[in-house]
């Protein structure tokens, strides 16, 4: 009678293990797809037309202005928290309203050209995109203007 009593109690503890082995198993299943098709179907998407922006050469205290057009191709409202830069030399203007599925923007970027030499400077754009930080990136030589002769 005793080894009937520990065959029952060993039974239902093994179905109860494996009741609630199943039951975990399914929750973190069906909780992982979900987050996953929440978190691509319901951000923005950035596409740059062109992420390196080639300055080539430049004349010294030329115009240094430059722009990185984008469009949000994801289904939801893009917003721009913060766009950093590598140094002081380089400035940028973005919009400060959301961007919404299907609109363009753009992303002005104005490097000091007083300074004579190549430059590559990075930009990382922060937002609530699926890309938090986009980074791009701006190139070129700055080439010393001439000085007139004296006579």
């Amino acid at each position: 009678m005793k080894h009937q009593v520990s065959i029952k109690k060993r039974n239902k503890t093994n179905h109860l293990f494996t009741t609630v082995s199943l039951l975990c198993i399914m929750l973190f299943s069906c909780n992982n797809f979900a987050q996953e098709l929440d978190t691509t179907d319901q951000l923005g998407v950035f596409h740059f037309e062109e992420e390196v922006i080639d300055y080539g050469n430049i004349a010294q205290n030329d115009n240094g202005v430059r722009t990185f057009k984008f469009t949000n191709r994801g289904r939801a409202p893009i917003v721009i928290s913060k766009v950093k830069t590598t140094c002081g030399c380089t400035v940028p203007t973005y919009p400060k309203q959301a961007i919404l599925p299907g609109e363009s923007g753009t992303i002005d970027i104005k490097y000091a050209t007083n300074r004579v030499g190549t430059f590559s400077k990075s930009i990382t754009v922060i937002s609530n995109a699926d890309n938090a930080q986009k980074k791009l990136r701006i190139k070129g030589n700055v080439i010393a203007k001439a000085k007139p002769a004296v006579n």
